[in-house]
């Protein structure tokens, strides 16, 4: 294990003041309680969290937010339009307060925009300009189910710092070249960690766990190892048409997925010159699987549908190795209809006669 440093809260300030030198400062800032009511009457925070530039004499508006925020990462990488112009001027942020279930969409924007043909150079220089600096739970909300992704709580690879709440101060972890960087700036500011510190945090993970896996145990969950089993065997399952009766196509889920990364290209009239732009794009949209001879495979709302649910839980489990989905609920909170994805993934589980375990 590398070793753990100690950020009092005292010297936080001198923390995002060494971060800003280098960085323009992403911190999370609370913005209302909409969230979901727990339906089992445990009462889970609401509170929802958006990540806001720093900016030094407005730091009474900023926190560490106890869980993820609002929007997903993806929108630091990939913008909902954008012109495909020169790369050069991409700034250099320092993003704090990711969650693990962030970090894990991560190997999915990656193995999209990275790891074909040819790499995207718009994502490839933003995730270059970006200092990732992550943060364990210590709370959670009623549609979090990171945990039945087999996601932990808390961060253990892919962020440059990670930041560990204890009750007087932060517990600093280290995670890549540019991480041990800041630690080596900032050698003044970060103490090596007692056994005392590093214990408690150790008590802090094993709590929020046990209290998550209680939580998703109410919901029913089917197991993470029968997930492509269930949506490729519910191929014909009438489950897809009674949830796509409740759906309004207004693209929510996608847009708010941590892992769905699906664009268009068009071309906008820009004063006298047309420019290529980036849309993001949506499989719950009529035209999404529209080809120009008019054909469309995808004609029925159903089948769109039915499609998001394959495109994780079967294609990418079976080319990557990985679900394309982290748990963190986004889009069960973001939709007008209702739509939970837990609710359709227990129902197929029942179809197919696969009980939890």
């Amino acid at each position: 294990m590398p070793p753990l440093y100690y950020l009092s809260q005292e010297k936080w300030r001198s923390f995002l003041s060494l971060l800003e030198k280098d960085y323009q400062i992403y911190l999370p800032q609370i913005t209302g309680e909409k969230g979901i009511p727990c339906e089992f009457g445990k009462g889970l925070p609401k509170a929802d969290f958006k990540l806001a530039k720093y900016v030094s004499s407005k730091i009474s508006e900023l926190t560490f937010n106890p869980y993820r925020t609002i929007e997903p990462l993806k929108t630091f990488y990939t913008f909902p339009k954008e012109k495909l112009t020169s790369v050069d001027r991409e700034e250099r942020v320092a993003i704090i307060g990711i969650k693990n279930c962030d970090l894990f969409s991560l190997k999915i924007q990656d193995y999209v925009f990275l790891k074909g043909v040819v790499s995207d150079p718009f994502y490839k220089k933003r995730r270059e300009n970006t200092l990732i600096i992550s943060g364990d739970c210590s709370a959670f909300k009623e549609v979090c189910f990171c945990l039945g992704m087999e996601i932990n709580p808390f961060p253990e690879e892919g962020f440059d710092l990670n930041l560990s709440f204890l009750d007087d101060g932060f517990l600093i972890e280290s995670g890549s070249q540019k991480g041990e960087e800041i630690i080596e700036k900032g050698r003044d500011i970060f103490p090596l960690a007692s056994a005392e510190k590093i214990s408690l945090r150790e008590k802090k993970r094993e709590e929020i766990v046990r209290k998550l896996s209680e939580h998703i145990n109410l919901h029913n969950l089917p197991p993470l190892k029968t997930l492509q089993k269930i949506v490729k065997e519910g191929f014909d399952s009438p489950i897809w048409q009674e949830e796509a009766l409740r759906c309004v196509e207004c693209g929510g889920c996608n847009f708010s997925c941590d892992t769905c990364h699906c664009f268009l290209l068009s071309e906008d009239r820009f004063g006298s010159a047309h420019e290529q732009v980036r849309l993001w794009d949506a499989c719950l949209y009529a035209n999404f699987a529209k080809v120009a001879g008019g054909a469309n495979p995808l004609r029925y709302r159903y089948q769109r549908l039915r499609n998001r649910y394959l495109k994780k839980f079967d294609f990418f489990p079976e080319n990557v190795g990985l679900v394309a989905c982290c748990g963190c609920g986004r889009c069960i909170e973001v939709c007008p209809a209702k739509i939970d994805i837990r609710n359709v993934l227990r129902k197929l589980s029942i179809e197919c006669g696969i009980e939890r375990v």
